[in-house]
């Protein structure tokens, strides 16, 4: 598809200094409208960044009709900008979309559109080790209506931010608290879409971990809480006898590009890998008598967060002496060194934006 330029009168100013995570933004927006009495997508354009006019009517703002995908833009030693997999993203957004009765974007148009923008956006993706430009392409219902039923017309957006590392204390283990009470998916739901909602529900379980210490939230099965599913927005893995237990991809759960990335260098590195669910009792047990030897969250953001301590009914029990793991530092050096250009990719899942 066709995608005008609308040029700015006068640029941003680049930030200085600490990006933190998505603080910053850039010059320009992508936008396209999709309306079903014009047969679908239109107008795509790539504008100046600034704020959307919504009737307060908008479907969006009642009835949740709104997804969403997490990538990144690299700058290599060599001066060239290149993403990640986006083909990935643009799989899931279809199904996330399918799930939320919304218009499919086709794979080719998807990657086309970021790759474009972040063309046009090119000196924004920062050269400091450790940073990169975040993308975050989402669509929402933009019809004006109370009634619910599936909306006529959406907006399919992109937005950019700079950004340094997710979590200020970088690679540096963290404690997370198992939660057994809130749940954040069911079979049948939403658990393996990228929407707002499922962000929006899983708030409370964090606030009341961090009011107890804990960084993060361990979630368990919303049908038993008895199984281990993911931590925070993040799949998360456990090396337990030198395996790799992971939950499955099975409807609640994100299929995330980190965690399949990540699965395809531990085969390749001959680790057994058990996408089988995990009971907390078992994982606990493993962890009291030394054979969690180690925990790690997966996602674009964090890329790898290692996990050092898990709070469970009462008993707190430390994963490694609180240390990052020799395996999960070498995940993250291998899979960034990917992402960055410093390690060959021997899989093809870079792309470079010229």
């Amino acid at each position: 598809m066709e995608i005008r330029f609308e040029p700015r009168q006068v640029l941003k100013k680049k930030p200085q200094g600490p990006l933190g995570f998505g603080k910053y933004y850039t010059d320009y927006m992508f936008m396209c409208d999709w309306d079903a009495d014009q047969g679908g997508f239109h107008d795509a354009r790539i504008i100046p960044f600034g704020p959307i006019e919504l009737d307060p009517a908008t479907m969006v703002l009642h009835y949740a009709q709104e997804t969403f995908e997490g990538l990144k833009a690299y700058r290599t030693a060599d001066n060239k900008i290149q993403l990640f997999r986006p083909e990935k993203n643009a799989k899931r957004f279809a199904n996330s979309n399918e799930r939320l009765s919304m218009p499919q974007v086709p794979e080719e148009f998807f990657v086309q559109a970021i790759r474009e923008l972040v063309k046009v956006e090119k000196d924004w993706v920062p050269q400091n080790e450790g940073e990169s430009l975040y993308i975050r392409p989402f669509m929402f219902a933009s019809e004006s209506a109370v009634g619910v039923h599936p909306a006529v017309s959406y907006k399919f957006m992109i937005i950019l931010s700079p950004v340094g590392a997710y979590y200020p204390q970088g690679m540096a283990p963290v404690k997370i608290w198992v939660e057994d009470d809130y749940i954040r998916a069911a079979p049948g739901g939403t658990g393996f879409t990228k929407c707002g909602g499922n962000y929006a529900g899983s708030l409370k379980a964090q606030e009341k971990a961090e009011e107890k210490g804990y960084t993060q939230v361990l979630w368990l099965d919303g049908v038993h809480k008895k199984y281990v599913e993911e931590v925070g927005s993040m799949n998360v893995m456990f090396l337990i006898d030198n395996e790799v237990w992971t939950a499955p991809i099975d409807g609640t759960v994100l299929p995330g590009v980190t965690r399949d990335s990540i699965l395809h260098l531990l085969s390749d590195w001959g680790y057994t890998i058990r996408e089988e669910h995990l009971a907390i009792d078992d994982l606990m047990a493993a962890a009291q008598d030394g054979r969690l030897q180690e925990a790690w969250g997966t996602g674009t953001a964090a890329v790898i967060s290692p996990i050092g301590e898990l709070y469970y009914k009462g008993t707190a029990t430390q994963i490694n002496d609180f240390k990052t793991g020799e395996l999960t530092q070498k995940l993250y050096d291998t899979l960034t060194g990917i992402q960055w250009g410093k390690l060959e990719d021997p899989y093809h899942w870079t792309q470079v934006v010229e």
